[in-house]
């Protein structure tokens, strides 16, 4: 057996040992391990920051992209946000022991509860963002879950300073620092053996990443997958969309920022309007340094638009581009987002009630959003706090995975005597 897969093995089974009392743990305590992990945050941002200008120097040398650069950088705001987003997670009532039904059964007479309890040990895999290690960890914690995190390479060293905040909390408050575990090796064959269930210690693999990333993971799996696929997101200006409205929504969410994966990749838009409002619309993406490409009637009305691909149309670009097309109508416009779509965000720009209706029953995707841009798909925006991604699937969690969303459910039966006949 090798070092490695020697190493990881024992990480699952103290992970499942961790689990445990996680769960056992009172929700006060768990509250208080949130709390502690704000605070030290706040106190060791220098050497969190250090960290990560570890990992933006080796991200410059390697070539990595601006948008990329962007998804790794902290700052001192950034930071706070992290803190921040703890602070709200340790606000949301704790999940466990929660009866979401509770009945007696005609025939028998038992008393029967739906109770919420924590899935295990929960294995997560994400790429470039260092926020996500706290996220992840703070949720895990609140829903009582102990988790095995394992970040991409170029976010290495700053996960692993806070993965380090991390385990003083837990201690501090009595916890086991082994109920967040960082891998803390870049080897890739890390990630196959997770996929693997470490011999079954691990309950629930959630990627967090690209398509190369989620595909990989839906592919080699041999536990369950919460997936998260890319956020191939439209928003449709409708024919009855206020003008201005409609050019405040479309810049905020493709440009606000242009790396999350709640950003407009496509712009849809009505024939009848597209003549005068989607010249305003172009000009205003392209002062804010924003690439427009479109089809062949979009380029018609505004000629300085790049000609999109057919590759344009399903792509997650996660940069300062957008693809634009000009729809018919309503169903034109709810055929091309199923067609294209991943099923992340879908919005809609319009004043009609009836339309606004249609679009928000018919659009099959997690998050259905009218008159606000896509860039309010995000756990903490929700009120959760903070979420370990956006599921798209369509099984167990769908939209922001946050601390509910990571539990299950077991059945707990009273009885006074009874006997089956």
């Amino acid at each position: 057996m090798s070092d490695l897969n020697s190493a990881m093995l024992d990480r699952g089974l103290r992970a499942r040992a961790a689990a445990r009392a996680l769960r056992e743990a009172s929700p006060e305590t768990r509250t208080r391990a949130l709390t502690l992990l704000a605070q030290k945050l706040r106190e060791q941002a220098e050497a969190i920051l250090s960290a990560n200008q570890q990992d933006l120097e080796a991200g410059r040398a390697n070539g990595m992209t601006e948008a990329l650069l962007d998804r790794l950088a902290l700052n001192a705001q950034r930071v706070e946000g992290i803190a921040s987003a703890v602070d709200i997670i340790a606000g949301v009532p704790d999940p466990l022991g929660f009866e979401t039904a509770r009945w007696t059964a005609p025939v028998n007479g038992l008393d029967i509860a739906r109770v919420r309890t924590p899935i295990g040990v929960l294995g997560i895999i994400y790429e470039s963002r260092p926020n996500v290690t706290a996220d992840a960890a703070a949720l895990c914690i609140r829903s009582g879950n102990a988790a095995i995190l394992r970040c991409g390479s170029d976010c290495l060293q700053s996960s692993l300073a806070i993965a380090s905040v991390i385990a003083e909390a837990l201690s501090e408050v009595g916890l086991p620092a082994d109920a967040v575990q960082l891998v803390d090796t870049p080897d890739r064959a890390a990630v196959g053996l997770m996929l693997s269930g470490l011999n079954g210690t691990i309950d629930l693999i959630v990627p967090r990443g690209g398509k190369s990333l989620v595909g990989r993971v839906q592919a080699e799996a041999r536990v369950a997958v919460l997936s998260h696929l890319e956020g191939m997101n439209h928003t449709y200006v409708h024919t009855a969309a206020d003008p201005d409205m409609a050019r405040a929504l479309v810049v905020n969410a493709k440009m606000r920022r242009v790396s999350v994966c709640g950003a407009t990749e496509t712009l849809l838009i009505d024939k009848a309007v597209a003549p005068t409002l989607l010249p305003l619309i172009v000009a205003d993406l392209q002062a804010k340094g924003c690439e427009v490409r479109g089809g062949e009637i979009a380029r018609s009305i505004v000629p300085g638009i790049v000609p999109a691909s057919d590759e344009d149309w399903s792509t997650e670009y996660l940069a300062p581009i957008i693809t634009v097309g000009v729809v018919n109508d309503i169903d034109h416009a709810i055929t091309h987002i199923e067609t294209y779509g991943s099923g992340h965000t879908e919005a809609i720009v319009t004043n009609d009630a009836e339309a606004a209706a249609t679009f928000l029953n018919r659009v099959d995707s997690a998050i259905v959003v009218h008159n606000a841009s896509t860039q309010y798909a995000d756990g903490g925006e929700f009120g959760f706090g903070g979420e370990i991604g956006i599921a798209t699937g369509r099984m167990h969690a769908r939209g922001p995975v946050g601390a509910e969303q990571l539990t299950t459910y077991k059945y707990v039966v009273r009885g006074q005597g009874q006997t089956r006949p």
